[in-house]
């Protein structure tokens, strides 16, 4: 027998930064937890995607923590692992709020039935006046398409699947991608003396700050993207890299030193258009993530140019639906803003 059809005002799907920080406003606005709203969350502990990185990834390497609102993260040690102070910090604003998170609930997929939202899920079916989704992008990683990759005999990996040096002791690792994750896997790397090839689409682009003016500046560049109907695209294309001194060091001594995309990928490593070629014993994908959103196609969302166009956070060809973690809400800075202003759209219908 299925399980019986709940009917509730907003579904919001995802427990990241994004799927808390709109549940702080539902409860703000007088839902509660129920029969008012319901959390989604397919992981079996709170904390997203912080859960799963690598255990070198401390504090003081993270691009920027964003307080969720009303709650401060406060002093914090910079040598703590993200994997530990943020999970921690989440579960703690999942208690504040009255543990309103269900999980581990999956979500399968998300489709109209009249005037509602049907959301199928692991816990039941769901018909929803608005559905907030805020699955991230940490279950899509993004693979490019190589010739020759599947014939590969050494070790390929994800950023999602790192978890440090130690198990390339002795190798040669092929870092592929031009983001902070691929600059932290090098940092690592080099410095439990395992030799690296960078490669990169682009040259790197330095810049000497980011303060919050320029990580504006930044989501603003992707809010122009979605609102022209493309993908977002990566975020170091919008930012590029910040020259910390650690950045500038392991520039100066050579590690960053930036190889083009190869042309193929052979049985021991990468051979470029020249003929030249690189030995390798693992390929690291450093190549970023998509959007998790799957369980969206029923709604059939995408326009002509591959995205989903938005205004604001609101679906244009699905009114009932707002996007957290898509595009400009993708980043720390804009997730509080894009929850606070997609529960006053879904509460307003406007």
């Amino acid at each position: 027998m299925s399980p019986p059809l709940s009917t509730v005002d907003v579904v919001v799907v995802g427990a990241g930064q994004g799927g808390l920080s709109a549940a702080h406003f539902l409860d703000r606005a007088g839902l509660a937890p129920g029969r008012g709203y319901v959390v989604l969350d397919a992981d079996d502990a709170p904390g997203g995607a912080w859960r799963h990185r690598w255990p070198g990834l401390t504090m003081a390497r993270v691009n920027g923590v964003h307080d969720l609102p009303g709650y401060p993260l406060g002093a914090v040690a910079p040598s703590s692992p993200a994997r530990e102070v943020v999970p921690a910090y989440f579960a703690e604003y999942e208690r504040r709020l009255g543990d309103p998170v269900r999980r581990p609930v999956a979500v399968r997929e998300v489709r109209t039935a009249g005037a509602r939202l049907l959301v199928d899920s692991a816990a039941g079916a769901f018909a929803a006046r608005a559905v907030v989704n805020a699955t991230g992008t940490w279950t899509k990683p993004f693979w490019p398409s190589y010739p020759g990759r599947d014939s590969f005999a050494g070790r390929q990996l994800h950023t999602a699947d790192y978890r440090g040096p130690e198990e390339f002791a002795g190798q040669h690792v092929v870092v592929v991608g031009g983001g902070i994750s691929a600059v932290q896997h090098l940092e690592e790397l080099h410095g439990a003396g395992v030799g690296t090839t960078w490669v990169t689409r682009r040259e790197p682009v330095y810049r000497e700050d980011f303060d919050v003016e320029a990580r504006r500046e930044a989501v603003e560049v992707v809010a122009r993207r979605v609102a022209a109907g493309e993908p977002p695209g990566s975020v170091v294309s919008a930012t590029g890299l910040v020259l910390t001194p650690r950045v500038a060091a392991l520039r100066d001594q050579g590690v960053l030193k930036r190889h083009p995309p190869f042309q193929r990928v052979v049985p021991d490593g990468v051979r470029w258009a020249d003929g030249s070629g690189q030995r390798a014993d693992a390929i690291l994908w450093a190549t970023g993530f998509r959007p998790a959103l799957d369980h969206l196609r029923p709604l059939r969302l995408r326009e002509p140019g591959g995205g989903i166009l938005v205004d604001g956070t609101r679906v244009v060809r699905e009114p009932r639906l707002h996007l957290l973690g898509y595009g400009p809400s993708a980043s720390t800075i804009g997730a509080g803003r894009a929850a606070r202003e997609a529960v006053r759209a879904v509460l307003t219908g406007r």
